[in-house]
């Protein structure tokens, strides 16, 4: 029985740190396929339809008793989900992984929180007491993971390790410099793209809890997300490379590798275990954990890719964690607040004091 009550008690932290193993696997594997000329929407495409023949058997068992009726409605939130979640969200951060590094890419999926957070706000989801020291928490992580933001976005900064060797000659400096220059143009797009790549991820998580809400049967609604953006990304590959057949070809084992590993492991796995956590911990537990994967990247990055390591990329990152515990924990004291409030007030409407949680 102890054994037991120790196992329900870590199973969320072993998930959740196996979950971020995964996510900084897949984050190296993705880098390594784009560097070698693998076409986005293809990778996406393929990906996708992996994740659809893994997770479809398994949706189909487990919720064939319950699921919902598919009707024109739910087709709808299917095909905007699928649109917007697996082709935009990972075409953004495919751009930005070539552009950028895996470590740069994984700070900035920390902001996703933040983001998220503001755009509550905008949409009046989540109210703010300034006056109160979560609000005030929330106020200023939001600012200081913005600075953190805009920093990796506009300085660069020094390389910290594989630093090139400079060369003496006047035409080799004029051409290294004009390299830099589109090496910056570059590092600033990517970092825009991963921008609007966390901006939408948290427009898409706004999405699914209303869609969730309609139909709840999570992991058919996913198969079935699955299926709609791996036609909507192959569609738009044949569209774009209407001539060009051999880039549906998968080269060399790093190519085949991602696909399976992204389409089984991340998707289907990865998806089940952080679904696994959210239900056992809640959300703000399951979102303290980001960082992690940032750690696991980053020693991929240098030990086995060799990215170099900036200093804008480091001070930048500080500061984005820095912010996101600050909101986190903010978070918390508010949902502290509603449960102390709710056990004063037992004649509160059990209804009232549910919506109040949902919008911390």
């Amino acid at each position: 029985m102890w054994r037991a009550g120790c196992m329900e008690q870590w199973m969320p932290t072993v998930s959740m740190v196996a979950t971020n193993v995964v996510i900084a696997i897949m984050t190296a594997l993705i880098k390594q396929a784009l560097n070698q000329g693998m076409n986005r929407l293809v990778l996406i495409t393929f990906r996708q339809m992996v994740a659809t023949v893994f997770l479809g058997p398994i949706a189909y068992f487990k919720e064939r008793k319950t699921r919902p009726k598919f009707t024109t409605e739910i087709f709808v939130y299917m095909f905007l989900s699928g649109m917007l979640g697996p082709v935009l969200l990972q075409y953004t951060l495919f751009v930005g992984l070539e552009f950028t590094t895996a470590t740069f890419a994984a700070t900035f999926g920390n902001l996703l929180p933040v983001v998220t957070f503001l755009i509550s706000l905008v949409f009046r989801f989540e109210a703010l007491n300034v006056k109160s020291r979560s609000g005030s928490a929330k106020i200023s992580g939001t600012l200081v993971s913005l600075s953190g933001a805009m920093m990796l976005t506009f300085y660069k900064g020094s390389a910290l390790t594989h630093t090139p060797s400079s060369s003496s000659s006047p035409a080799s400096s004029s051409s290294h410099s004009q390299a830099e220059e589109h090496d910056t143009a570059h590092w600033v797009l990517g970092s825009v793209s991963l921008l609007a790549n966390v901006v939408g991820f948290a427009l898409w998580l706004m999405l699914q809890r209303k869609f969730t809400r309609k139909y709840p049967a999570i992991y058919s609604a996913t198969a079935f997300m699955s299926l709609f953006s791996c036609l909507q990304a192959g569609a738009l590959a044949l569209s774009i490379q209407r001539s060009s057949i051999s880039i549906w070809a998968l080269k060399g084992k790093i190519e085949i590798a991602t696909v399976v590993y992204c389409g089984v492991v991340a998707s289907g796995f990865g998806y089940l275990m952080l679904t696994y956590c959210v239900e056992k911990r809640g959300p703000v537990f399951t979102a303290a954990f980001s960082p992690l994967s940032q750690i696991f990247v980053a020693g991929i990055d240098l030990f086995i890719l060799h990215e170099p390591l900036y200093l804008g990329s480091v001070l930048g990152s500080v500061l984005v964690i820095l912010g996101l515990y600050l909101v986190l924990w903010g978070k918390r004291e508010e949902t502290a607040a509603v449960s102390k409030d709710a056990i004063a007030s037992p004649e509160k409407p059990v209804q009232d004091v549910e919506q109040q949680q949902e919008k911390v």
